[in-house]
């Protein structure tokens, strides 16, 4: 008898929630979270390539973030730059394609061309698809996507706000992860997750490893998947 039971997601997105907390317990400034939470993603990126997800998708930047205290924004921006320096030649030589996710006109040129180069050195690969929604929300996401088809003066249903959405050049997340212990999508991804498995971790990003991450595909791998049908129906299209 075949098993519907899934394997590998093949997309995972994840919100990296926690930094600040993880820092703020340490008595560190916030900032040092976020230096932390980029080694984790690099060990995340790692992991994912290794166990063959095709596509991760991470939260690095919400549009809602702007409202942080002057010095933690600024801090990311520049952390941000850095990373990208550092990574770009690593996640290249791993086979690792970025994509940029996100509103661009409110940033700096500086780092508009910053992401356009590391996504032009990185276009050639296949091997994973690594989107960073940075100044991003999913709201301004279906909002851009209907602008676009009403600006193109095409008629917006189901099907070409999909084909319009920011993330339309990769499948829909099979697997979506929170960590840090809360439990809300904070308006990421919602057109995308709509058939999502949802998992919340309480281990702040910076302590998320290949544990906690196979922990979750696990919880995956038991989940049944049902898209609007009955368990019958999903039984019956395995065993075929």
């Amino acid at each position: 008898m075949a098993s519907s039971a899934p394997h590998i997601p093949h997309h995972v997105a994840i919100v990296m929630d926690g930094n600040g907390r993880w820092a703020t317990r340490r008595f560190l400034p916030r900032i040092a979270g976020h230096k932390q939470g980029v080694e984790s993603l690099r060990r995340c990126v790692k992991a994912c390539v290794e166990r063959g997800v095709a596509v991760l998708t991470v939260f690095a930047f919400s549009s809602e973030n702007w409202n942080r205290p002057v010095e933690e924004v600024s801090g990311l921006m520049e952390l941000m730059v850095g990373a990208l320096a550092r990574e770009v030649p690593k996640l290249s030589a791993d086979g690792v394609r970025l994509h940029f996710v996100g509103e661009r006109a409110g940033l700096s040129p500086k780092m508009v061309n910053g992401l356009l180069d590391a996504e032009a050195a990185t276009a050639h690969n296949t091997r994973l698809v690594l989107n960073v929604c940075f100044n991003y929300g999913g709201r301004w996401d279906i909002a851009q996507a209907a602008a676009k088809l009403a600006a193109q003066g095409e008629a917006i249903t189901e099907l070409s706000l999909d084909r319009a959405m920011a993330l339309a050049h990769v499948p829909d997340p099979d697997l979506f992860i929170r960590t840090g212990g809360e439990q809300r999508l904070s308006n990421f991804l919602l057109w995308q997750s709509a058939y999502a498995e949802l998992f919340f971790s309480d281990k702040l990003w910076p302590e998320f490893d290949e544990a906690a991450l196979d922990e979750a595909i696990a919880a995956f791998q038991g989940r049944e998947r049902r898209f609007g049908q009955t368990s019958a129906q999903v039984s019956s299209t395995a065993a075929a």
